[in-house]
């Protein structure tokens, strides 16, 4: 089997050919050309459908809720309020999506939000090097088993 990789136009075209010259069943062609029998099913289907044996990849998979129109208004909200939260952004735009769709966006869109302390950092405090204290998720013993 081909696995997840596209098949070539040439063996899509000879596989439909083996089955218009009655070369055998579905799955005798499938097993000739070491393809599924899915793919052979999904080769006749499209053609009938579509009247194209080419590779669909641009077609497949769960569409974007995120369009241009959401995002051309996600950077003019973010020009207008550099400060805001992906949680206001989701309910400025209306729509039913994860924080997380909202931020691959604005990632792709190259806009980064990054929130600084509300207070500076204090420079006196002494800080801590090297491991932290023993506690007890870190000793073998500590998880129960069974």
């Amino acid at each position: 089997m081909l696995g997840m990789r596209t098949t070539s136009l040439d063996l899509r075209e000879r596989i439909l050919a083996a089955y218009d010259n009655e070369e055998g069943t579905r799955e005798d062609i499938a097993h000739r050309f070491k393809v599924s029998v899915g793919l052979v099913k999904k080769l006749l289907a499209q053609r009938q459908r579509t009247g194209d044996i080419a590779p669909r990849h641009r077609l497949a998979g769960r569409k974007p809720l995120l369009v241009a129109t959401h995002r051309s208004h996600l950077r003019a909200m973010l020009a207008k309020k550099t400060d805001m939260t992906l949680r206001e952004m989701r309910k400025a735009i209306n729509l039913d999506c994860s924080l997380q769709a909202i931020h691959k966006v604005l990632d792709k869109m190259g806009l980064t939000l990054k929130k600084r302390r509300s207070a500076q950092a204090s420079k006196t405090a002494p800080i801590l090097r090297g491991r932290a204290g023993r506690g007890g998720g870190s000793r073998a013993g500590s998880i129960r088993r069974g």
